[in-house]
């Protein structure tokens, strides 16, 4: 009897011992499962994302990968920066070695001759548009599909319809035109836009945002 009971408990020791004591007893848990599907695929160079026009910020950056066991997961950065639409983001995988902190060089901000009528001339550059007359600026607002700023001179004229264009230009279509005891300056856009105007000696002072 006492013979049968130790054989029964020796069966139930070795039933529940792991097996490989050098282990820990989760250890499988720990190491990933990994999947079949098929990983062979090109490796990271380089691809640009284009934002639309009315982009200003980008706040955050997410990206999704798929891990060793198939499972798409993701992570993300918050930046907080200020972009150019026109400009794509990049992203790419590389490894460079000594890279050198890049030179600031400060460039003095060259305008553009953009259009030219009797009375007014307008310059561009960048995102600046300066608008040079003595004649008295009645009005300025925006306006949509197109986007456009008008801008309305007071002058009793008998100017003729008069159309500049400036292809791949931010201000790239002007249009002037003669109304009851003034005149309209239309200048459309490239994109979407708000603006801030300021008085300058020369004239008139726009600065797209």
């Amino acid at each position: 009897m006492i013979q049968t009971l130790f054989i029964t408990l020796l069966l139930l020791v070795n039933l529940y011992a792991r097996e490989n004591p050098f282990f820990p007893s989760d250890a499988k848990k720990e190491i990933p499962i990994t999947s079949n599907e098929d990983m062979s695929v090109p490796p990271l160079k380089r691809v640009a994302i284009t934002l639309p026009s009315q982009a200003r910020i980008i706040q955050k950056v997410t990206i999704e990968y798929k891990t060793l066991s198939g499972f798409v997961e993701n992570k993300s950065i918050d930046l907080e920066h200020s972009i150019d639409w026109h400009l794509p983001i990049f992203v790419s995988q590389s490894y460079t070695e000594n890279v050198e902190t890049p030179k600031v060089v400060v460039e003095k901000t060259t305008f553009e001759q953009i259009a030219s009528i009797e009375y007014v001339t307008l310059y561009a550059s960048g995102k600046e548009l300066k608008v040079v007359t003595t004649d008295k600026m009645l009005r300025n607002f925006l306006m949509v599909q197109p986007h456009r700023i008008v801008l309305d001179f007071d002058r009793d004229t008998t100017l003729k319809m008069y159309i500049k264009e400036n292809p791949k230009q931010i201000f790239n279509k002007i249009r002037v035109g003669n109304h009851n005891k003034y005149y309209r300056i239309v200048i459309e856009l490239d994109g979407l836009y708000t603006y801030k105007m300021q008085t300058i000696a020369d004239g008139y002072l726009f600065k797209l945002r």
